[in-house]
């Protein structure tokens, strides 16, 4: 998945009880709702590691 804003790649970054996208190149962070409608399947398997995503 590349980020909106630079279009470099995002990671997965697990806090506690949230997961958000980070950039790794702007660092830029993103709620999953966010990006929902733009999350590639290596991304959606990589969340689904997780039972419960928390949206804040």
């Amino acid at each position: 998945m590349k980020c909106r804003k630079c279009s470099e790649k995002l990671e997965v970054l697990r806090q506690c009880r949230r997961i958000r996208l980070r950039c790794t190149g702007c660092n830029k962070e993103y709620q999953i709702h966010e990006v929902a409608s733009d999350l590639d399947a290596e991304t959606e398997k990589i969340l689904e590691r997780y039972t419960v995503i928390i949206y804040d």
